[in-house]
């Protein structure tokens, strides 16, 4: 198989679809550089945006004439710079006539443009990260301003992931870019104690777009693969950028072990299916070696181990185990107190009932969940009566079972989980009378 030679365009004649299919794949895996390189020399996160779009708007015009550059990404980021410098100049000039019709008129030189723009900065990209998921945003709007710049995603995407109106996703973003110009958010990678707390906040954004992937809040999906690969993009960048940090290796392995089950977390009609039932033989054994590899990169960095990277171990051990009852559950239950004692949370102390239970005898695991009952923090948490419907289910007390199921039911937003949920409550029902 030959290739053009550099610099030459292929493509020509690609279908419209087609075209745009590459150009959309183009601008996933190059808009970030692109924008973080703008922001840097701009020093505006929403100007760089609209000059990376302009150049987009150019490549759809251009390649479907030229054809295909055998560096797209080289040649957005080229058209990037050529409408960066004109729009600089015309600003320069702007900022010249009106000195001169003030009489202020200094000397000066024009900056080269073109040099700061061709300044290869290694810390752009990690730079970008930090701006879009600083403190000063809302949760959502570093989730919607993350998965712009960083994943590429359109408006729509995002709203569509989310199940949110696209305008409000607008919205989100429109609103971040103004907050970080007003708060005048420098571009820079934090140092010291900010990083360690800046660096929480990134986590945190690429957390919370994994686990709307792996267990969607609502809507009639169980799971969306996409943000989980979305996700785990995010992170692998992320790590690459941040080579030390433990606790970004072990978010990192935290996603691939949890998501090497996404093919066996549902059924044939898109059913939930748990974990006790799923088909082991489905799991990804690729996702989970490299998920096991990064919780050694997390292991070897030093130190104790963060809260994601004893998640990560949690997962691990689920990993390792080729049945259920081969899990290592009084390991899971040391290790999740471990994690309450790091992160305190009744979500935590609930998954710890769980383990426990596991390991210790769901008499155990209730006792441990009965207290959870009147945390103000659970009361809208489904998930709470759907372990207490669990462990009763299982110590025989059917009846409270179903109350517990029905209520969970109530409480989720998730169309596949509700129907999971009253099937269980039905069957307890039926146990009953049989």
């Amino acid at each position: 198989m030959t290739h053009p030679p550099a610099g030459t365009a292929t493509g020509q004649g690609l279908a419209t679809a087609d075209l745009h299919r590459v150009v959309d794949a183009v601008w996933r895996m190059e808009s970030a550089k692109l924008i973080a390189a703008l922001t840097r020399v701009a020093g505006d996160v929403g100007l760089a945006e609209e000059l990376a779009q302009d150049a987009l708007v150019a490549a759809l015009e251009r390649w479907p004439e030229t054809g295909v550059p055998t560096k797209p990404g080289a040649w957005l980021m080229a058209t990037a710079k050529h409408r960066a410098i004109d729009t600089f100049r015309r600003a320069e000039r702007l900022e010249r006539k009106t000195a001169l019709l003030g009489r202020e008129l200094t000397e000066a030189e024009e900056p080269d443009w073109a040099a700061a723009l061709d300044e290869v900065v290694e810390d752009d990209l990690l730079r970008l990260v930090f701006i879009s998921c600083h403190p000063v945003l809302s949760r959502e709007a570093r989730v919607a301003l993350t998965l712009r710049l960083l994943g590429g995603l359109s408006t729509d995407e995002i709203a569509r992931a989310f199940l949110v109106a696209e305008s409000t996703v607008a919205q989100r973003i429109v609103r971040a870019k103004r907050t970080l110009t007003a708060a005048r958010v420098p571009f820079e990678v934090p140092t010291g104690a900010e990083f360690t707390a800046r660096l929480g906040s990134v986590l945190e954004v690429i957390y919370l777009v994994f686990n709307e992937g792996y267990s969607a809040t609502s809507g009639q999906e169980w799971v969306r693969p996409a943000l989980c690969q979305e996700a785990m993009r995010l992170g692998r960048i992320l790590a690459e950028l941040t080579p030390a940090e433990s606790e970004v290796h072990g978010l990192v392995a935290l996603m691939q072990i949890q998501a090497s089950r996404l093919r066996a977390r549902v059924g044939p009609s898109g059913e939930p299916v748990l974990l006790a039932d799923q088909d082991r033989g489905r799991w990804d054994r690729v996702l989970i070696g490299r998920g096991l590899a990064a919780l050694d990169r997390a292991e070897r960095a030093g130190g104790a181990l963060g809260p994601y990277a004893l998640q990560a171990a949690i997962a691990a051990c689920h990993a390792r185990a080729t049945t259920v009852e081969d899990t290592d559950w009084a390991r899971i239950a040391a290790l999740y107190e471990a994690l309450a004692e790091l992160t305190p949370s009744p979500v935590v102390e609930l998954n710890r009932a769980v383990a426990v239970s596991r390991a210790y005898g769901p008499a155990a695991g209730l006792a441990l969940v009965d207290v959870l009952t009147d945390v103000p923090a659970l009361q809208g948490y489904h998930l709470l009566p759907t372990v207490r419907g669990d462990l009763l289910e299982q110590l025989g007390r059917r009846d409270e079972a179903r109350a517990e199921f029905e209520r969970a039911a109530s409480l989720t937003r998730n169309e596949r989980e509700r129907t999971l949920l009253l099937d269980r409550a039905e069957a307890c029902g039926r146990q009953l009378g049989a």
